[in-house]
């Protein structure tokens, strides 16, 4: 398949693989710029077959994201692991939902929730600059698993920006600093994609070629995502989190409303 393709075509998915490992190493959000990609240079592709592609490139270079701020930060085992054992089950199960119901409703609510994440990460100014756990061991192993059922659930039946929730989740909720709540939001999105790939690839829904091509530039713009994450700092990351999610805000809310809109008029 990936020799089948042109040339402008191959380039195109390599340089968007490239972009979302970038940004999705340091604040997630990188199928904002991945999905798209794949659906707008294949149309003729089926949809399931894309997402699947999709999923092999992003588990690649988010696992290398996560090794790599596992060894400049202590990883918060004590709410992550719990977080990627129910994430698995999450992604299954909203999977599942999707198709058996619609996700208009979803779709509606989505800017608005993303629009609340941006003004609170903007007025706080101090968010996720200190690492002050906000709770003892027994509870913040299960405040971990509630974040990744809930989240996990949400990537399967959605997914738009489900790093960028998982990091806010575990800066807000848990007290994490943004460093660590990154490498944390790393190990859960690990899960959620391999969830999303048992589910794509016994079915077919995988062009493994393509898949492991894009997999190879998205690793490379991980590398250069994390190198920056970590020599910049919390600061940094806040900034870039509060650009991604306006876009964010922007792409969902055009996806949206867009349609409504051409419906009425």
């Amino acid at each position: 398949m990936l020799f089948e393709l042109d040339w402008s075509i191959l380039l195109g998915l390599f340089l968007a693989a490239f972009s979302a490992g970038l940004i999705d190493s340091m604040v997630g959000g990188g199928g904002l710029i991945q999905v798209p990609a794949l659906f707008g240079l294949m149309p003729g592709v089926n949809h399931a077959t894309l997402l699947g592609t999709n999923k092999i490139a992003s588990v690649v270079g988010t696992s290398f994201a996560a090794s790599r701020y596992a060894r400049v930060a202590t990883m918060p085992w004590n709410s992550v692991l719990p977080a990627a054992a129910m994430a698995l089950i999450g992604a299954f199960i909203g999977a599942y939902i999707v198709t058996q119901v619609s996700s208009q409703t979803l779709r509606l609510f989505l800017p608005v929730l993303l629009l609340l994440v941006a003004i609170y990460t903007f007025y706080k100014k101090d968010l996720g600059s200190v690492h002050a756990p906000k709770w003892g061991v027994e509870h913040e192993r299960w405040m971990g698993a509630g974040i990744g059922l809930l989240i996990g659930l949400y990537d399967g039946f959605f997914g738009p920006g489900t790093g960028s929730f998982l990091m806010v989740a575990f800066v807000v909720l848990c007290g994490y600093d943004f460093l660590r709540a990154t490498a944390g939001a790393k190990v859960v999105n690990i899960a959620c994609n391999i969830a999303s790939l048992a589910w794509f690839a016994p079915a077919g829904h995988v062009l493994v070629s393509l898949g492991l091509g894009m997999a190879f530039f998205n690793l490379l713009g991980a590398q250069v995502g994390t190198a920056l994450a970590i020599r910049k700092g919390a600061g940094f990351i806040r900034k870039f989190l509060l650009v991604v999610v306006f876009v964010l805000i922007c792409k969902t809310s055009y996806d949206s409303y867009w349609p409504l809109v051409q419906h009425h008029f």
